[in-house]
């Protein structure tokens, strides 16, 4: 049955490449990889829900909205609700976080609508706005978590406008449930947290920490949605490969040599009660991975140096911003040198030769910043980030994708599909 089931995924797949498009939708064939990857939305430009065309040609001669500053680097999907954040990198973003609606039609290059409103995306409203959000979660207890970084501007422009505050939303409501600023000491004097991670227990929704990646302060900082608390803890392999700081990226040539941990992925609870946090630094070839037992016990999180597993490298050309782990323990990841999205059965050993590029493209896939599992189908968002920070874009191009594949298709005939999901208690990866 399940093999069947594959075969008419491919089929219709097919059949839908060989349209070249359906409903408007772009369909990229693969350059490697078996299934193609379905266009949902692109933009040349970023654009906003304005009220009104008034109201928007007044943000653009204020200053408010800077049409070619906008760059998306995050997305997340809940019921018919897509979305997106922007960081304020630069001035003129009117909103951080936003969404688009999918049950209506929007057309290829919808325009962002503020979540949950506009007045609670004001930049510097420290405790009612939100300032920068980056990668957010969307939990199975309909509660979206949003870091606001609380930073204006990247690199030497960052300027700290307000904490760092974690923000979880009802989603059925669009209320702000929690709000919990991290402590002062959680947080350096380099700190940048791009990544969160979200873990529900086998208790319920009250069972619930995140976990977030400082990506230049070298640290994770765990948040307990029980106990309302959070804190630190470090280690060596939280910091990046001094040999792997060269990258290679549409068309340029670049040193990010600092970028330490970043995307993470969780396991399915195990037969312990527990999940495993994958988790590598942005400027590294190598996973790692802990217990979140030890992350879960503070007491514990602060002497536990040989907790953590040391995993195979990926090879060569294999940078990875996000990752995500899906209900079956298949993990997919984004390899920005290589313009592709990488999977891992972890039934298998973690190794090369266990894991399989799913898709690839030169143009639809230079830089896949975000990915994640729902519905059955990978989400990626692409958006040139590199060209965006180092050189100029072109805004007569496409420059930002959200585009789509069904996970069956994907791993059809790679090492990922070859074993059915299995945990078993002393797992060595």
């Amino acid at each position: 049955m399940r093999v069947y089931h594959a075969e008419c995924i491919l089929v219709s797949i097919c059949l839908l490449l060989r349209a070249g498009n359906v409903e408007g939708i772009q369909v990229w064939g693969m350059q490697f990889g078996r299934a193609p990857l379905l266009e949902k939305f692109t933009w040349k430009i970023m654009d906003f829900a304005y009220p009104d065309e008034r109201s928007r040609q007044l943000a653009i001669a204020s200053g408010e909205y800077v049409p070619e500053n906008s760059l998306p680097v995050g997305i997340e999907i809940w019921r018919n609700k897509l979305f997106v954040t922007i960081p304020r990198w630069r001035d003129g973003i009117p909103s951080t976080l936003n969404y688009i609606p999918l049950d209506s039609n929007q057309g290829r290059s919808p325009k962002l609508i503020p979540y949950p409103n506009w007045a609670q995306n004001k930049a510097g409203l420290c405790g009612s706005g939100l300032t920068t959000v980056y990668r957010i979660h969307v939990d199975r207890c309909d509660r979206l978590w949003a870091l606001d970084t609380g930073t204006i501007g990247i690199d030497d422009t960052t300027v700290q406008v307000c904490p760092y505050t974690l923000n979880i939303f009802d989603l059925t409501t669009d209320k702000l449930l929690r709000q919990y600023r991290l402590r002062s000491e959680d947080v350096n004097q380099n700190t940048f947290i791009a990544n969160i991670a979200v873990d529900l227990g086998k208790d319920g929704c009250d069972d619930a920490f995140a976990y977030m990646s400082d990506e230049l302060g070298y640290g994770l900082i765990v948040y307990s949605w029980q106990q309302n608390t959070s804190w630190r803890l470090t280690h060596s392999y939280f910091m990046p490969d001094p040999l792997a700081g060269d990258y290679n990226i549409g068309g340029l040539n670049f040193q990010w040599g600092a970028e330490g941990i970043f995307g993470m992925s969780l396991s399915p609870i195990l037969p312990d009660g527990y999940r495993t946090l994958f988790f590598h630094p942005l400027s590294s070839h190598r996973e790692f991975a802990v217990s979140t037992r030890i992350l879960r016990d503070q007491q514990l999180s602060q002497n536990s140096y040989h907790e953590f597993q040391v995993l195979s490298s990926r090879g060569p050309l294999s940078h990875c911003t996000a990752s995500v782990m899906d209900e079956n323990g298949l993990q997919f990841f984004n390899l920005v040198d290589q313009n592709a999205i990488g999977c891992w059965n972890s039934a298998l050993p973690y190794a090369p030769i266990n894991q399989a590029i799913v898709a690839r493209h030169d143009e639809a896939l230079i830089f896949p910043s975000d990915i994640k599992v729902k519905r059955g189908s990978l989400w990626i968002m692409s958006d040139r980030m590199p060209i965006f920070l180092l050189s100029s874009l072109n805004y007569t191009d496409v420059n930002f994708r959200i585009l789509t594949m069904p996970v069956q298709a994907a791993i059809s005939g790679t090492v990922c599909d070859n074993v059915s999901w299995r945990f078993s208690k002393n797992q060595v990866w």
